[in-house]
């Protein structure tokens, strides 16, 4: 489960909320948008997680909402867990990449059926460790966790002591990283970078001067276009394996992910809820747009553009009809 409250920008503390809409900024951390679960209103409030990916399906979900269907959008940042929470109150309509929270769809989906399921997003994720391709390359058996321990010296830093190095993303990201090093009885220390671009640069500056890292990572990711990394191979994932986090032993799972609506907005939504479910593209498609917002420096806004301009056939089947 990446129930990671992750990464690629920074989260907001505690679980507080922040609106991110074109009227600009306000501390959102009383309420949320007031037009969320406006019934009868033109307006949709979409969460944005912290990640990268997540806010290119955002993007291109607003600008789409605004452009071909006259919707106003607020945008509301938020830690993954507390969105659920928030989704079930109606204080955001909608969360438009989950990568996996059993106990929240057991607790709002199954039991109080305050959210629904919107689909699948088009795009499978999985969570794992890699290291530089350059230096499995040259240690092609780093690529086993068995053999990690050979390596530890090798990805020591200052900041993980007299043990190697796991470089994870924020504290706030929910990972079975620490749980896995005592486990498997790795002599290693997880150390957090503090938010998925601060884990962007260490890795930037890792790979310009050729140093071996061992890094938490995940697909899909626009990184990889620019830092090759080779997977190293955890326990193989089986159903229930990570049923105790404290216990867990074995590799994250391969997770299609979700979206999930608030289950008035669902029925009362009217439009807006019939293209969000409708949305749906590819992992090339993803990273087309992640690439242009964290690597190129566009606004969300302007990288949402330059791909729609370019895709019509694709997001033309996402309109109602």
């Amino acid at each position: 489960m990446r129930t990671r409250t992750r990464v690629m920008s920074a989260v907001t503390a505690g679980g507080a909320l922040l609106a991110l809409s074109g009227c600009g900024a306000a501390d959102m951390t009383k309420q949320a948008s007031p037009y969320a679960n406006a019934e009868g209103a033109k307006t949709v409030t979409l969460s944005v997680q912290s990640w990268v990916g997540a806010q290119a399906d955002v993007a291109v979900a607003e600008y789409l909402l605004k452009n071909e269907l006259g919707y106003r959008v607020d945008k509301v940042q938020i830690d993954e867990v507390p969105a659920w929470d928030a989704l079930s109150q109606g204080r955001v309509d909608a969360i438009l990449e989950d990568w996996g929270h059993p106990e929240q769809e057991q607790r709002y989906v199954k039991d109080k059926k305050t959210i629904v399921r919107g689909g699948d997003v088009g795009v499978t994720g999985h969570i794992g460790w890699y290291v530089p391709t350059y230096f499995a390359k040259k240690h092609p058996d780093v690529t086993d966790w068995k053999n990690l321990n050979k390596y530890a010296d090798q990805f020591k830093t200052s900041e993980s002591g007299s043990k190697g190095q796991l470089m994870d993303g924020s504290p706030s990201y929910v990972t079975n990283d620490k749980a896995l090093v005592k486990n498997l009885g790795l002599d290693y220390e997880v150390v957090f970078a503090g938010s998925e671009a601060a884990q962007i640069t260490q890795i930037e500056q890792f790979a310009k001067q050729k140093k071996p890292f061992l890094t938490y990572w995940y697909k899909p990711q626009w990184l990889f276009e620019k830092v090759p990394m080779t997977e190293v191979k955890l326990p193989v994932y089986k159903e229930g394996c990570d049923a105790d986090p404290a216990k867990i032993k074995c590799a994250y799972p391969h997770t299609p992910l979700q979206k999930y609506f608030n289950a008035d907005f669902a029925k009362k939504g009217g439009e807006a809820a019939e293209f969000l479910k409708n949305f749906r593209w590819s992992e090339e498609d993803q990273n087309e747009v992640s690439l242009m917002i964290a690597d190129k420096k566009m606004s969300p806004d302007a990288a949402a553009k330059s791909w729609i301009k370019k895709n019509e056939s694709t997001w033309r089947a996402w309109l109602p009809e």
